[in-house]
């Protein structure tokens, strides 16, 4: 057992503070301290922090002028050839003029700090825009089309010195585009993948001359890896850079946004055919996310010959039917500020029954690549990593409690709690709930999977200098937990708890008999929740969410939570375990289903009909 196997924990996409050490915690909000205090010195206001991820950070500000700036600053600890590219995107972003890309206003290091300045952006990125809205309507995602295959466009056409070099993105997808509601208008953010095209559109090879042609540049890809929900196979597999990576990630993201969902990877199930959209544009979404090659280059010269015409394509006004979700959801009326965090277990059978093939990753030294993929998404299938990505979007909501899913020769069986802490949400969440369930009836076999979802600011912590001490805590803890506004006294039959299945066969952590006896004697008393230990090197992190129904055991109920913390000195070995209880049997059924239907929008949206057309 080692710390690497550890991170098929969960997805850092955008790791909390509260799941870090102590000490890693107070670096990061030194540092971020110290980033705000000398742009308040150069004169900024307002300053904020307002992404990060697994190169860096960026904070927005306000000038003296009143002008709004983005600064983005790489992480020291990353080796220096990888802090190196901020002034690689800085470069390939300050030679592009448009009004869809912001402008960089400097570069600059200071020490071993690189700090890139560029215009903000107006709005809020489509990633975030999809998860408070859903789905996307079909004009937004028409005039999306449009402005991204100008940028697109742009792109193709640029020159260094007279001579036509193209620029791939290479990082097209959701959140790196931000949506300017009030003007319906897009810009292209995050160049760190950016890189000259090694060929064109046509597959013929960039260079002046002979000798450019010749050169080693031409025998190695030069891209970089971009998101691997969004890229496409030629990309992640390390060809050429092409300007075809871009059409790759321009069609995932309509996909993505048009569909509610996360990824391209549910392409094949909830297709784009299925999403109610046009006819000519479902079409071209299909052949662009082709598994063929010429089918997939087909497809993108349609889409650049003709996105101008799409404007003609006449819809209806969207409006917004509310469906009911197939999972029961509740919604707490009351918005609280929590951070999700989302542990799932019980993925040994969504491993396994696929090659993978690493002999040509080795271009790759890329962190995403690291975290996302190798040590979480490997060895599945494109459908398993749909349903994986389906269940990780659940956790940017939100939304605390479990689930349990079954895979048996008749169907699907789905036990289920949800808790929605946003009601402003709950069309979106229901609709993400919803794809969930649709990839999930989509997975042939049988096997077991089973989630988490828990407040990462409830999280307790122990920390020991080495692995040779043990955990004991320098303070008091205490597990919190809710009641439930009535007090629920359910027979013990239709309880539903993790005991049901045996020992996790994912999980690496052996906790101590007095600490699973008391789990035992919980089990007995009708709640819901979960408690999950986490136990690295010299950090121990309890993950927990309960809330207590019978309110007639609530004195036995707090005093086992508290027992069990006491023994966490005699926790040995390195790993994680986990157990979740639903407050009843509500078990809802589906039967496997390949593919959803198709359903385009109507040709005539005027006509009282909806027959796909």
């Amino acid at each position: 057992m080692n710390e690497k196997s550890l991170k098929h924990f969960y997805i850092p996409d955008d790791q909390s503070l509260y799941l870090l050490s102590h000490q890693d915690a107070k670096k990061i909000k030194d540092w971020f301290a110290l980033c705000k205090k000398q742009l308040n010195k150069l004169g900024y206001k307002q300053v904020e922090l307002i992404g990060k991820g697994a190169f860096g950070f960026a904070f927005a500000g306000i000038s003296g002028l009143g002008e709004e700036r983005v600064f983005k600053f790489s992480k020291i600890t990353l080796p220096q050839h990888i802090q190196d590219r901020l002034e690689d995107e800085a470069y390939m972003q300050g030679k592009l003029v448009h009004n869809l890309i912001p402008e960089v206003i400097a570069f600059q290091k200071i020490k071993r700090q690189s700090i890139l300045a560029m215009a903000r952006a107006p709005g809020v990125d489509l990633e975030q825009f999809s998860l408070r809205h859903g789905p996307l309507p079909i004009k937004s995602i028409i005039k999306i089309i449009q402005m991204l295959c100008e940028v697109l466009i742009k792109l193709r056409q640029f020159k260094s010195d007279g001579e036509r070099k193209p620029i791939v993105h290479g990082d097209i997808k959701p959140s790196n585009l931000v949506w300017d509601a009030t003007n319906e208008s897009i810009m292209l953010i995050d160049w760190g993948s950016s890189v000259f095209a090694q060929v064109d559109e046509n597959g013929q090879y960039i260079g002046s001359n002979v000798m450019d042609l010749m050169s080693g540049d031409l025998q190695e890809t030069n891209a970089r890896l971009g998101d691997v929900y969004f890229i496409g196979n030629d990309q992640l597999n390390g060809k050429l850079s092409s300007p075809r990576f871009d059409e790759q990630g321009l069609a995932s993201t309509i996909y993505a946004l048009a569909s509610g969902q996360s990824s391209r990877f549910g392409r094949k199930i909830i297709t784009p055919s299925s999403l109610g959209l046009p006819k000519q544009l479902a079409d071209c979404l299909e052949a662009m996310m082709s598994d063929d090659d010429e089918t997939r280059r087909r497809g993108g010269d349609y889409m650049f010959a003709n996105y101008q015409h799409l404007s003609r394509i006449v819809v209806q006004t969207d409006n917004i039917k509310e469906q009911i979700c197939l999972l029961p959801t509740w919604i707490n009326q009351e918005i609280k500020d929590i951070e999700t965090v989302v542990y799932s277990s019980r993925k040994s059978f969504l491993r396994g029954q696929y090659g993978f093939d690493e002999s040509n990753l080795h271009y790759l030294d890329d962190a995403q690549f690291e975290r996302y993929y190798k040590n979480y998404l490997q060895g599945m299938g494109e459908n398993e990593k749909a349903f994986i990505s389906a269940v990780s979007r659940l956790g940017k909501y939100p939304v605390v409690g479990g689930l349990a899913i079954k895979w048996q020769d008749n169907g699907i069986y789905v036990d289920s709690s949800l808790k929605l802490y946003n009601p402003e949400l709950q069309h979106s969440f229901d609709r993400s709930v919803d794809n969930m369930i649709t990839l999930a009836r989509a997975i042939p076999g049988s096997g077991v999977f089973k989630s988490c979802m828990f407040n990462a600011k409830n999280t307790l912590h122990v920390e020991r200098k080495n692995e040779n001490e043990k955990f004991i805590a320098q303070v008091p803890l205490s597990i919190p937990y809710e009641m439930s506004k009535v007090s629920i006294v359910e027979d013990e039959s239709r309880m539903h708890s993790y005991f049901e299945d045996g020992e996790d066969p994912d999980e690496l952590l052996k906790l101590p008999e007095p600490i699973l006896s008391r789990i035992h004697q919980l089990n007995a008393i009708h709640h819901t929740g979960c408690i999950i230990f986490e136990a690295l090197p010299t950090h121990l992190k309890i993950h927990n969410y309960y809330t207590l129904l019978d309110h007639s055991k609530q004195k036995i109920f707090n005093s086992l939570l508290q027992e069990l913390l006491q023994f966490i000195d005699l926790i040995d070995g390195l790993g994680i375990s986990g157990f979740m209880k639903l407050p009843y049997k509500d078990t809802r059924f589906f039967d496997f289903q390949a593919a959803l239907p198709d359903r385009f929008a109507p040709r005539n949206p005027y006509q009282n009909s909806t027959n796909p057309t």
